[in-house]
């Protein structure tokens, strides 16, 4: 069978799903229907709205079903039904057997990095977070658990020094969906022998896990060094962000502060860690362990994303403020 005489089965929610899907309808495979979320309130209205692939398959005419639960004997029926000989998984929920079983070539599905490292929900914001150099994107056949099933197909990228969260997502995409094409292909012409995650393993390297990142998660620590700190900051811009408390030093008022940017200097300084230095129009820096971020991009509470020249503009002297 050739790859695009496969009749494929597409679970996803979000944009970054919809790469994958548009590479899939683009390049003439037959698509027989798209699995998504629900819709679901958002906005001030509350209007039910649907995901971004629910979103791209009703304007390209797919089948789509929208399971609240994925055991439901409805839902189950109408899957069957679409008859697929594979299933692709890009950025969509934990599958039970019973639905990654069905297919006979298998179910297959896209993660944003170098498995087995960074299993888990988050593995583009924690590369970052831990200052990796390398990253990528893997295909791998669904098994029991999560993120550990036999690999078929791994992409490596390297990560630029001072590259965002939003930036590799955007990188990743779009080798991601380059990836899909090359999986499928060659598991409807049995060209390729999935390999157990443990034979592509490093001897002596440890595993990294990327779970679900909390708001705490976010909180920066003017104790640690400069690169964590750094590190922290693009990892999550601009999603979720990572984020501070300005507390006024006279007042005690307080206002929360998510930074986008910041770049570092590494110096000796005898400043506590929080220290604000500004010249009130052009600069921000803030003191840490091993010397500043300097911050560049940021947003203070109740305002918009704005360059910190913007910032400070509207914002009372911030050399009154510690950051906590």
């Amino acid at each position: 069978m050739k790859g695009k005489e496969a009749r494929i089965v597409f679970m996803g929610t979000p944009e970054f799903a919809v790469a994958s899907l548009d590479a899939l309808v683009s390049s003439g495979y037959k698509v027989a229907g798209v699995v998504t979320a629900p819709d679901r309130p958002a906005g001030r209205g509350q209007k039910l709205t649907g995901s971004a692939v629910s979103d791209y398959a009703v304007s390209k005419g797919l089948k789509t079903l929208k399971p609240e639960k994925l055991k439901d004997p409805v839902f189950l029926g109408e899957l069957k039904s679409l008859e697929a000989d594979l299933q692709v998984v890009v950025a969509f929920r934990m599958l039970p057997e019973v639905v990654w079983h069905m297919p006979p070539l298998g179910t297959f599905n896209l993660h944003a990095s170098l498995l087995p490292q960074y299993r888990g929900a988050a593995p583009l914001n924690w590369v970052l977070i831990n200052g990796e150099r390398e990253t990528g994107v893997t295909t791998f056949l669904l098994d029991q658990q999560i993120d550990t099933g036999r690999i078929i197909f791994r992409e490596p990228m390297a990560i630029g020094d001072e590259e965002t969260a939003g930036e590799l997502h955007d990188r990743l995409m779009e080798s991601g969906a380059k990836l899909i094409l090359k999986t499928v292909d060659a598991l409807a012409e049995g060209t390729i022998e999935p390999v157990d995650q443990s034979h592509v393993l490093q001897f002596d390297a440890a595993l990294r896990h990327a779970p679900k990142i909390f708001r705490e998660n976010c909180r920066i620590s003017w104790a640690e060094k400069a690169e964590p700190i750094r590190n922290l900051i693009r990892g999550l811009s601009p999603y979720p962000a990572a984020w501070t408390t300005l507390v006024n030093r006279k007042s005690k008022l307080s206002n929360i502060l998510k930074i986008y940017f910041a770049t570092k200097e590494v110096e000796s300084h005898s400043h506590e860690p929080g220290f604000i230095v500004s010249d009130n129009r052009s600069f921000l820096k803030i003191a840490c362990a091993d010397g500043w971020i300097c911050v560049a991009n940021l947003q203070a509470e109740g305002r918009k994303r704005m360059k910190t020249e913007e910032f400070l503009r509207g914002f009372p002297p911030v050399q009154e403020f510690t950051a906590t």
